[in-house]
């Protein structure tokens, strides 16, 4: 009987043992994992903002774009703060020649392009027209300047346009690309098509990887921005708006496209005719009936972009802002200090935030690219 009752309570106490360190373990448990996920959620953040540091690398610490950048995407990607942006809504629209790649050799990539089929281009430079060679003398002659003729943005979307009529797109896009791979002018290691402004690729990249979509809203003829940004900008066609020229039927000639009908024989070819300029108010207006949403945020470096940056940050239902490139530096870079000061004091006037390729930018193209 003894035995029966010593065993009984042997088992009892054993089983409070038991409880009890169970219990015991139970505790260290949950304090454990509530350690290592405090542990985890630090190391986490601190790993974002490693890689958010690291995705803006090549600007300087105390560039404002930076600053502000960074603060307005862990604001507007936040679903609990108040400048949340629903990723629907997340609109960047970036102009291209001074913005994301060089104008200044000597002068923009599309000029260069016209200005070489019309008078060095040994297949079609006996064919141009007398208009197409008037107009790639002052094309020279704002190179040798660094002058800009008021009337020579119209004149050279004209010229494009009847320059490479009856392409079709696969060799308007051909040519352009093997044009892009000749050696810039002006400096060495660099190719035409390399000439992009790698801080700003970082931006660029930066937004996508933060569900903005991007958009380049170029003065450039459309089909060129898409041939010189191709495997470079990452970004479909679609998200690449330029000035336009007419696209019709290889078989269509002079017919109207409301009396034409496209045929199993026919290809979509460059129909000689300019259409629009995308510059300045033209811009607001592309972006209204292409992407049908206002921006968010607006990258630009002249005059021209001036309006698309208006309308990103007035009236705005989001947070916004706009960033323009000053070309101040002029030993990595064609700059033109004036054109730079006049810059800064357009960004005073209408709150855009300037940005300084000679502060802000620890390199432009990249340690192997020398200015000549």
């Amino acid at each position: 009987m003894k035995n029966k009752v010593f065993s009984s309570i042997l088992a009892l106490l054993m089983a409070g043992i038991i409880s009890i360190s169970c219990a015991g373990c139970g505790a260290n448990n949950t304090a454990s994992s509530s350690r290592t996920e405090s542990q985890t959620k630090s190391a986490s953040q601190e790993v974002k903002e490693t890689k958010e540091q690291d995705a803006l690398s090549l600007w300087t610490k105390d560039a404002p774009l930076k600053k502000e950048l960074t603060e307005f995407i862990k604001a507007t990607t936040d679903k609990a703060s108040k400048d949340f942006i629903p990723v629907e809504d997340r609109i960047a629209v970036f102009d291209m020649d001074g913005t994301l790649c060089c104008e200044t050799d000597p002068g923009y990539f599309d000029h260069k392009l016209l200005y070489h089929r019309v008078m060095e281009d040994p297949g079609y430079k006996d064919k141009a027209s007398d208009e197409e060679k008037a107009t790639a003398k002052e094309i020279k002659e704002y190179f040798d300047s660094g002058e800009y003729p008021e009337d020579l943005s119209l004149k050279h979307g004209k010229a494009v346009a009847t320059a490479f009529k009856g392409m079709t797109l696969d060799e308007f896009d051909a040519y352009v690309k093997e044009y892009r791979d000749t050696p810039m002018e002006s400096y060495t290691g660099m190719t035409n098509g390399e000439a992009f402004y790698k801080p700003m690729l970082e931006v660029v990249e930066y937004l996508n990887a933060n569900d903005f979509k991007v958009y380049i809203i170029s003065g450039t003829d459309r089909l060129i921005t898409r041939g010189l940004c191709d495997g470079t900008i990452d970004i479909p066609y679609a998200q690449m708006i330029g000035s336009d020229e007419s696209l019709v039927a290889s078989n269509q000639g002079d017919e109207d496209g409301l009396d034409y009908t496209f045929t199993k024989d026919d290809k979509v070819i460059t129909g000689g005719k300019f259409i629009i300029k995308n510059l300045k108010m033209n811009k607001v207006s592309v972006i209204a009936q292409e992407i049908g949403q206002q921006p968010v945020l607006a990258f630009g470096n002249s005059s021209g972009d001036t309006a698309m940056g208006n309308y990103t940050v007035n009236n705005n239902k989001y947070r916004s802002g706009a960033f323009m490139l000053c070309c101040d530096d002029t030993k990595r870079e064609n700059g033109n200090t004036e054109k730079a000061e006049k810059m800064v004091e357009t960004c005073k006037e209408n709150g855009f935030t300037a940005v300084s390729m000679k502060n802000d930018w620890t390199t432009i193209y990249g340690d192997k690219v020398e200015k000549k």
